[in-house]
């Protein structure tokens, strides 16, 4: 399977030539420029433009049927229930016995039996940058928490790139030194074969 980074917490899905399309963004999330994707299918964490712009996405005629399983579970986009900003998909594809969680906008802890769920992913698109997520400390937590095989963070901000009130990538980074984490930063456009 192939994983590829658009910015934000946008990334593509690729199995068996089935094209998945994660978190698509409009012009509101600068340094990236417009997107311009194409897929077979789109998932969008929740409705806010920044992870729902489907018309950056051209959709491509599938002639077989999604390799991927899809298993999902809505979870608050807060610390608050919900109450702030609703809520948010956290989706786990398998694909080729190879499993990738999205944790989309996750704004909270898991709950503890929701963790069992997602333990020992071979990778997991982790949001780091706080404010509209989880913060860093949330994110390492998470990881620790639920043990992945590689961690890929998302939604933060790397200089010009990135919403501006989101923690930089390098605060992240920071806490995950001298801890038994594994970690892949990808750059826009870049890919990751598991």
């Amino acid at each position: 399977m192939k994983i590829t980074y658009y910015g934000h917490s946008c990334f593509t899905l690729e199995s068996d030539g089935f094209v998945i399309a994660l978190d698509p963004y409009n012009d509101m999330v600068p340094g990236y420029g417009d997107l311009k994707l194409s897929a077979n299918k789109v998932y969008c964490s929740h409705g806010h433009l920044d992870h729902a712009y489907t018309d950056a996405v051209e959709r491509i005629p599938a002639d077989r049927p999604s390799p991927f399983i899809v298993e999902e579970l809505e979870l608050p986009h807060d610390d608050a229930g919900g109450s702030k900003r609703g809520f948010t998909f956290v989706r786990m594809f398998t694909a080729e016995g190879k499993t990738v969680v999205h944790y989309g906008d996750l704004g909270c802890a898991l709950p503890d039996g929701d963790s069992d769920l997602f333990r020992g992913a071979d990778v997991a698109l982790v949001p780091v940058g706080g404010v509209f997520t989880i913060d860093g400390q949330g994110a390492l937590e998470l990881i620790e928490r639920t043990k992945p095989v590689l961690a890929i963070p998302m939604h933060y901000r790397k200089g010009d790139q990135g919403l501006r009130p989101v923690a930089e990538l390098s605060d992240f980074l920071k806490l995950c030194e001298g801890r038994d984490v594994n970690v892949k930063v990808l750059e826009y456009g870049e890919s990751y074969t598991i």
